[in-house]
């Protein structure tokens, strides 16, 4: 079973998982790596902070992810 990214993990979880996913969240214009709160913001609250659909987001996370 592949692993699976969601709303409560961290920016620093998330991008330890790849460099595919720095290419996703530049295609968000989130600018999480080197951020101070990639260490602790969820993917959930840096969505809403940034206005993004996190449907959207961990859709294309996902599929970075598993390809």
């Amino acid at each position: 079973m592949s692993k699976q990214i969601n709303k409560d993990m961290t920016f620093n979880e998330v991008l330890d998982m790849g460099p595919e996913m720095v290419k996703v969240l530049i295609k968000y214009n989130m600018g999480c790596v080197g951020c101070a709160a990639a260490k602790f913001e969820s993917i959930e609250q840096g969505a809403k902070a940034h206005g993004i659909n996190l449907d959207d987001l961990l859709c294309d996370l996902n599929a970075a992810l598993n390809s």
